[in-house]
Parts: structure tokens; C-alpha cells; sequence
């Protein structure tokens, strides 16, 4: 069994904030894999279902995010779990937004969620820490983060999401690889290989080439009076 956790705050006032894009990357797990309902357990909301053979169960935290580790430190032990099986889904302000890496173990970086989980059950889990960009000015930060993603963010992060819900099997069987290109090729589709690049050349039609003049064999005089007629 393993733990995957969403940090964000909970209500629909924060719904849409970059802190919530942990949040966001569990709903769209549960509905792409068919989860069961959502419950009221462990100071957040939890549901079940699986990935591949795994066993997953998914976390929203609901101590709003300065207290996320109470959440998922009372989960963890309740299924008896390590913080190996635990991988917290993350807003992260270094990384360009629709970029995402997975890091094992670590600091937490000042990120309030991810310190109280250290706080709780260590460092040693695993993250997968979701770009949405830097304001410019460490002191913007917190305003930041609590805002709404912008209209101009839509479409990246309907793919980013699509691609974290194709990705999320090989996620659980320990294949970050797998999981980070599922999601490239939802920000980024392939090309198909029987395609071939249109050629934006075009040989001139016959009815274009410029017409051969023909000799002129007129004597002077002729030209001349010819001018007249």
C-alpha cells in the first residue's frame, strides 16, 4: 500500500490558489482511475483505489497547510506505512510553471506544507514538486501563492493534470521515468513518425514561366514605319 498525499488548504475560496495544485493533481488521479468516494478521515479527505497491482491511498489534508503533517503523520501510522510509501504532491515556486521533477528525501525548501510533514514523519519520502513559477521577489511569495492561477495558465495546467492522471500508475510502481515522460507527452505530443514535413517549395507551373520573345527580324525602316501605323 502506499500514501499519496495533496498539500493545499481546504474551501472553495482556495480551490483554485497555486497552493492547491497538490489538490488539484490528487482529484484528477481519483478520476481518471476511478476511486471511490472521498471520506472524512485523519484531519482530511481520503480515497481509495488502485494503480497498476498497487494499493493507493490518496490524502487532502484539511488542517490547512501549515498543519499538513498531522494529516498525513495520523495516516501513516494508522496503515502501518513508512515515509518511503509516501509521495506529497506539491506547489513549488522554483520550477517554471508546467515543469515538475520527483525528488526522493530532501529539505523543505521554506515551503510550510512540506516542513510540517518533516516535522511529522521525517524526510525521507518521496515528492513530486509541481513548477508554478516565482513571483519575482521573496516577499511577493505569499501573495503569490495564495492567488488563483491566471486565465493564461489553463491550458498548461489542464495538461500538466492530464498528464500527472496518465502517468500516476508508473508513479506507484517506483518509475519516476516512465511517469515524467506520460506527462511531457501531454505538454509536448509527438510527432507521429509517418508524417513527413510539408514542403513549402513549389516548382513554378509551366503556365508561370515567363514566355520566350521571339527574334525580332524587322530592318530599322521597317520598325520605324511600323510606329506610324
Amino acid at each position: 500500500m502506499q500514501l499519496f498525499v495533496g498539500l493545499g488548504n481546504p474551501g472553495a475560496k482556495y480551490a483554485h490558489n497555486r497552493h492547491n495544485i497538490g489538490f488539484m493533481a490528487l482529484n484528477q488521479i481519483a478520476g481518471d482511475h476511478g476511486f471511490g468516494p472521498w471520506k472524512s478521515k485523519f484531519q482530511g479527505q481520503i480515497a481509495e483505489g488502485r494503480l497498476g497491482s498497487d494499493k493507493i491511498m490518496l490524502l487532502k489534508p484539511e488542517t490547512f497547510m501549515n498543519l499538513s503533517g498531522q494529516s498525513v503523520g495520523e495516516a501513516m501510522r494508522f496503515y502501518k506505512l513508512t515515509p518511503q510509501d509516501v509521495t506529497v504532491f506539491h506547489d513549488e515556486i522554483d520550477l517554471a510553471p508546467a515543469k515538475l521533477r520527483v525528488k526522493q528525501g530532501g529539505g523543505h525548501a521554506g515551503h510550510n506544507g512540506l516542513r510540517s510533514v518533516h516535522q511529522h514523519i521525517g524526510a525521507d519520502y518521496q515528492r513530486v514538486r509541481l513548477g508554478v513559477g516565482h513571483p519575482g521577489r521573496k516577499e511577493l511569495v505569499p501573495h503569490y501563492v495564495l492567488q488563483d492561477f491566471a486565465k493564461a495558465d489553463a491550458e498548461w495546467l489542464d495538461d500538466l493534470m492530464r498528464g500527472i492522471g496518465d502517468g500516476a500508475p508508473h508513479l506507484a510502481e517506483g518509475d519516476s521515468g516512465k511517469f515524467l515522460n506520460a506527462v511531457g507527452l501531454r505538454l509536448t505530443p509527438a510527432r507521429s513518425s509517418k508524417s513527413t514535413p510539408k514542403d513549402t517549395t513549389r516548382p513554378i507551373a509551366k503556365s508561370e514561366e515567363p514566355p520566350a520573345r521571339a527574334e525580332d527580324t524587322r530592318t530599322p525602316m521597317q520598325k520605324l514605319m511600323d510606329k506610324f501605323r
